[in-house]
């Protein structure tokens, strides 16, 4: 392909890893502080492409070797080294940056299809493909990504994975995504945007404590459900301003019965913010004779709460449903954090990723939600206590507690309620809320009840007339023209009854009886 470079000279070159792309045009969109997001990324698929190649190759041998081995000697000998493909979809793919950098930076692809609906982005893609000599591996799209996707949903047209990088929420997206990902296969998933996911209400608990990971994962998984299929969250990152998530997708109806044992809803105490759940499944042993280990599934006694809380007596706000089983595969994220570890080189932001891989393998996995130390301090009007004290404090009483990756000031405890609480009366005891640096007298003078009170005048006008206030806004229109709409359209249907009945009982026209005699004169003639 030869490019007039006289006639698209680069506004700008971007280098990012082993890729470099030239924009020629400033309404392709490129957004920088995604470096980190776009390491991550290739980190992952870097360490998840060999464990679903080795898988896909288990199934196919076991597949043959299940048939009869005489007509398939072949195949099971080509079997012993296949030729597992995978193959990529990039839905929304802006300047095409990070299909190159999969292309040139992760061994083992087959193909990559990066596509945008942009015209312009696509023509960029096209230009850039061929600068970082990437011809072979990826291809160009233009089309709508849900379309694109349903037009794989069929096993032998799936992707073994998808990047959905959305600006702004991913959900218009997900129903198509969940179908046309293999079996096994990984869909990562970026949202900057919760609003749409977990409502712009300020109030909702699960968006201020931590949750919006959680809330995306539920999202993934209601549609996965809807044909069958499951999520299987590998690592789920919060970052700067989106979460980012990497999910295993199956198949198998019976496993999606467990889903309702995933889920929960929120009870946040609007005084205190203390959070209890409440599963909305789960499952019980019920064993038999052909079966000891057979369970079954249970719904759970609700609610879990009573209407006051018991540490502070104040209401309880409902939110939810989150996942509230892990959001991360704690081998996996070592699997991740060891080829950073051994490739640092690869990944300009390598030193961050490493901090944030450990943190995410040092959480508790079990535990859903977080405590923020300055909210839970904040609530009281106490000094916040120091971290490493309240960490000992809980350890100390014989629970387990570790960081969140997603706040620096968080808490994360199996610690029940109370015991968090008896440790803010026990600081409170030591730390004492601050006394008021000026002396405050309460005693009662008669000079501070005014002139005008005292001789009981007429001080504040009281409405004379319901509905007091300011007359409508002067006007020149008059009559039916003057009236609002909705006074014009009050009793419009009775009105145009009576309209229809009046000219129906009222005698003809001079007109229409001359009409009426013409038609019937035609009629006879």
């Amino acid at each position: 392909m030869e490019i007039n470079t006289r006639e698209q000279k680069p506004l700008k070159t971007i280098r990012e890893g082993e890729a470099e792309i030239c924009l020629t045009s400033d309404k392709v969109f490129y957004n920088p502080v995604q470096e980190f997001n776009r390491d991550l990324s290739i980190a992952v698929l870097s360490s998840f492409i060999d464990d679903y190649k080795a898988d896909k190759t288990n199934r196919l041998k076991t597949k043959f070797k299940a048939k009869d081995t005489n007509d398939n000697t072949d195949q099971i000998i080509d079997l012993e080294n296949p030729q597992v493909e995978f193959e990529i979809l990039e839905a929304l793919s802006a300047t095409g940056l990070r299909s190159i950098r999969y292309a040139k930076e992760i061994k083992g692809i087959t193909k990559i299809i990066a596509n945008d609906l942009s015209k312009e982005a696509v023509k960029t893609i096209k230009e850039n493909i061929v600068h970082n000599k990437v011809q072979d591996l990826v291809s160009t799209s233009h089309e709508d990504a849900c379309m694109l996707m349903y037009q794989h949903k069929m096993p032998s047209k799936r992707f073994a994975a998808i990047d959905l990088d959305p600006y702004g929420c991913p959900s218009i997206f997900l129903d198509s995504a969940v179908q046309s990902v293999q079996d096994g296969g990984l869909l990562l998933i970026t949202a900057t945007d919760m609003a749409v996911l977990a409502g712009n209400s300020p109030e909702t608990c699960y968006c201020k404590y931590g949750a919006a990971l959680r809330i995306l994962l539920q999202c993934i998984e209601q549609h996965a459900n809807r044909y069958s299929r499951y999520i299987e969250p590998l690592l789920s990152i919060s970052a700067d301003f989106y979460v980012r998530v990497f999910v295993k997708v199956h198949t198998g109806a019976i496993h999606c019965k467990k889903t309702t044992s995933k889920l929960s809803m929120v009870y946040h105490c609007v005084g205190c913010g203390h959070l209890t759940l409440q599963p909305l499944g789960g499952f019980k042993p019920n064993p038999t004779e052909k079966n000891p280990n057979q369970s079954k599934a249970f719904l759970p006694i609700a609610p879990p709460v009573k209407e006051m809380c018991e540490h502070c007596n104040q209401r309880h706000h409902l939110g939810g449903p989150i996942w509230s089983a892990p959001i991360h595969n704690e081998s996996f994220v070592t699997k991740v954090l060891m080829h950073v570890e051994d490739n640092p080189e690869l990944f300009k932001t390598s030193k961050r990723l490493e901090g944030i891989l450990s943190m995410v393998r040092e959480e508790l996995h079990d535990v859903p939600l977080y405590y923020t130390m300055d909210r839970l301090f904040g609530r009281v009007h106490l000094e916040t206590m120091p971290m490493l004290i309240m960490r000992s404090a809980i350890m100390n009483g014989g629970y387990k507690v570790s960081y969140s990756h997603a706040a620096k000031n968080s808490v994360k405890t199996n610690a029940p309620g109370h015991f968090i609480w008896d440790i803010v009366r026990t600081w409170e005891k030591t730390h004492p809320i601050k006394p008021n640096k000026s002396i405050v007298d309460l005693t009662e003078r008669p000079d501070a009840n005014p002139i005008s009170r005292r001789d009981g005048r007429l001080r504040f006008q009281f409405n004379p007339l319901p509905f007091w206030g300011p007359g409508t806004k002067a006007s020149t229109r008059v009559g039916e023209e003057k009236m609002s709409k909705s006074t014009l359209n009050q009793n419009k249907y009775t009105k145009k009854e009576e309209k229809h009945n009046k000219r129906d009982h009222s005698p003809p026209s001079e007109d229409e009886s001359r009409k009426k005699t013409i038609n019937v004169s035609d009629a006879e003639a």
